[in-house]
């Protein structure tokens, strides 16, 4: 019997660590605070679920809602107008009209979105267009995943634009073996030449057509690295488990072979792994998870963070700031914590100003900024 109250005292004492380590580092990380005289302004409201968005020019955000609609909005006025003839989607769960790219060089729009595919079943799709006035015209369907089932989860859906290729990510669609599958263009990264007009050679050879990485679970965030163009994403883990990676053609994440997350309902994800052979590690992971959606290196010169990057927050409704330090993230802090709901998305604009995407009913986009700066 007292070997019994020992085990059980162990039990609650490790429950007792593990919940105030937690809370913590919460209120570690909520001590990091913003200027004084920054103020959180609605450019405009009324957006229902919006996902990506993307700069047109200085003061026009392209804003896509997750049920299929796109606006543009002027970031001075807020003023927001309908784009047409935009695709048809695929929106159940967490599939929709997600991702935009604006090519300012080629004046070209790219979308990346789930399309339906027959019998309820969609797939991760990326479409290019050309923006005349308030019309996508010129539509060309560029990639559509080999993936293709009935489930809402896990679309991925990121775009980067770098050097005439554009990256897109995808997610495992909540079937966690097809990351590890190389015949499937599925959990992982993609790349498409957009001078051929053709997806790239993937980065093994055994990989499917374009297939840069494999092993991501749903990356939701991916941004360059603003000193050498590299691909940052990150992806939601489990419970627990959130990973920053940066993109290494031919590299292998893990999932679901390694991960620092567990089952929603406890157990441990297959053998329990964080690290095996031939798996390359995190740079950075969220145990527990903050539910990451969207990431940006902040360029400007209005807050003294040039250099770090912004990640958002869905989970607990908050923008963070990740400490960079030679490429490698050092330590976090909480900007903001429930002031718009959701963070989907984050831009830095021309001026310095963040803006923020709130993924809710009525959702917003918002600037944040220091007025006079």
């Amino acid at each position: 019997m007292r070997i019994i109250n020992i085990r059980l005292k162990t039990v609650f004492m490790r429950i007792y660590i593990l919940f105030f380590g937690a809370v913590l580092l919460c209120l570690n990380i909520a001590q990091a605070s913003l200027p004084e005289d920054t103020e959180i302004r609605l450019v405009t409201g009324g957006l229902n679920h919006p996902w990506g968005m993307s700069w047109v020019d200085e003061r026009h955000l392209l804003v896509t809602e997750r049920r299929g609609r796109m606006f543009l909005i002027a970031t001075d006025t807020g003023e927001k107008q309908d784009i047409s003839a935009v695709p048809e989607v695929f929106h159940k769960g967490q599939g929709g009209l997600l991702d935009v790219a604006y090519d300012r060089q080629h004046q070209r729009v790219y979308l990346c979105f789930s399309r339906p595919a027959g019998r309820g079943k969609a797939a991760t799709a990326v479409m290019q267009a050309r923006l005349d006035g308030l019309v996508l015209r010129e539509q060309n369907l560029l990639f559509t995943s080999n993936l293709q089932n009935n489930s809402g989860y896990h679309f991925g859906c990121r775009l980067v634009i770098h050097q005439n290729r554009l990256y897109a990510s995808l997610g495992e669609r909540g079937k966690r073996d097809t990351a590890q599958d190389p015949a499937l263009q599925s959990g992982g990264v993609i790349s498409y030449d957009l001078e051929q007009m053709q997806l790239l050679a993937p980065a093994r050879p055994e990989w499917a057509a374009g297939m840069q990485s494999k092993g991501n679970r749903n990356p939701q965030g991916m941004t360059l690295y603003p000193h050498s163009g590299e691909v940052w994403m990150h992806e939601h883990g489990p419970k627990g488990g959130d990973e920053i990676n940066i993109l290494i053609p031919g590299a292998n994440y893990g999932w679901p072979v390694t991960s620092y997350g567990r089952e929603y309902y406890g157990a441990r994800i297959g053998k329990g792994l964080t690290e095996a052979e031939g798996i390359t590690p995190p740079l950075w992971h969220w145990t527990p998870s903050i539910a990451p959606s969207g990431m940006a290196f902040y360029t400007g010169d209005m807050f003294d963070f040039k250099g770090d990057l912004l990640v958002g927050s869905l989970k607990f409704r908050s923008l963070y700031r990740i400490e960079i330090h030679n490429k490698k993230p050092t330590a976090q802090h909480l900007l903001m914590k429930g002031a718009i709901g959701r963070v989907r998305d984050i831009e830095i604009s021309p001026d310095g100003s963040v803006y923020l995407l709130s993924d809710e009913a009525d959702g917003g986009l918002y600037q944040l900024h220091r007025p006079g700066n």
